[in-house]
């Protein structure tokens, strides 16, 4: 499984198989020019989207015709199966700012879990539903979603061994959100990377859990 970080929460999952699936898409100049990265260029057999806000759920922007996946239930796009988990963009039941959806991809062995803007802490029936997680790719920024603290404890509860940081403050987003550093802080072994992306299998997992901080490609 190789993965790409565009930017904010936006990822290219490349499968085994040759099948590329690309997560919560963003509207690169969205919310008034506050969201800089650039436009996703490359096409994708699907799209996945936790939820339909502009940094998440911009499936129209791919390029092609991809298969469209706005909080999926189950799916199987190759040989990939994506599950979705409810969850809420907040911590008062969605009350503020509605619902999204847990992407779980497996894949050869590997399970990949996208958070999404996940605003809550997790309750055991959710850790139980999403299952053995390797890679977590998790906001962080606060204000929309979880903050650092909180992010440390959803790590914690799903005991991943790589942790994907995104949703937070760069050069390219003005939301009123945090840097990764203050999650970054909470966590022992920190890589990071000058590239955008990663490959990874059941057999070059970290023996320790390891947060990646990729480099943005667009």
């Amino acid at each position: 499984m190789r993965i790409t970080w565009y930017g904010h929460s936006a990822f290219l999952v490349e499968a085994e198989d040759g099948t590329r699936i690309i997560l919560d898409p963003y509207r690169s100049g969205a919310f008034g020019g506050a969201l800089r990265y650039g436009p996703i260029a490359e096409p994708a057999d699907a799209v996945v989207a936790s939820h339909t806000h502009d940094d998440h759920g911009a499936v129209d922007t791919i390029p092609g015709r991809p298969r469209v996946l706005i909080e999926p239930t189950l799916a199987e796009v190759g040989r990939v199966t994506i599950r979705g988990v409810p969850a809420d963009h907040d911590a008062v039941h969605g009350a503020e700012r509605g619902h999204e959806t847990i992407l779980v991809l497996e894949d050869s062995g590997m399970r990949l879990v996208h958070l999404g803007d996940l605003g809550h802490e997790l309750d055991q029936a959710t850790v139980d539903r999403i299952g053995k997680t390797d890679v977590l790719l998790i906001p962080v920024g606060g204000y929309f979603t979880i903050d650092a603290a909180t992010a440390a404890g959803v790590v914690d509860s799903l005991a991943p061994r790589i942790v994907v940081p995104m949703h937070y403050k760069t050069d390219k987003c003005d939301f009123p959100i945090a840097s990764v550093e203050d999650f970054l802080a909470t966590q022992d072994a920190v890589l990071r990377m000058d590239t955008s992306a990663f490959t990874v299998t059941t057999t070059n997992l970290p023996a320790e859990r390891t947060i990646y901080v990729p480099t943005s490609a667009r």
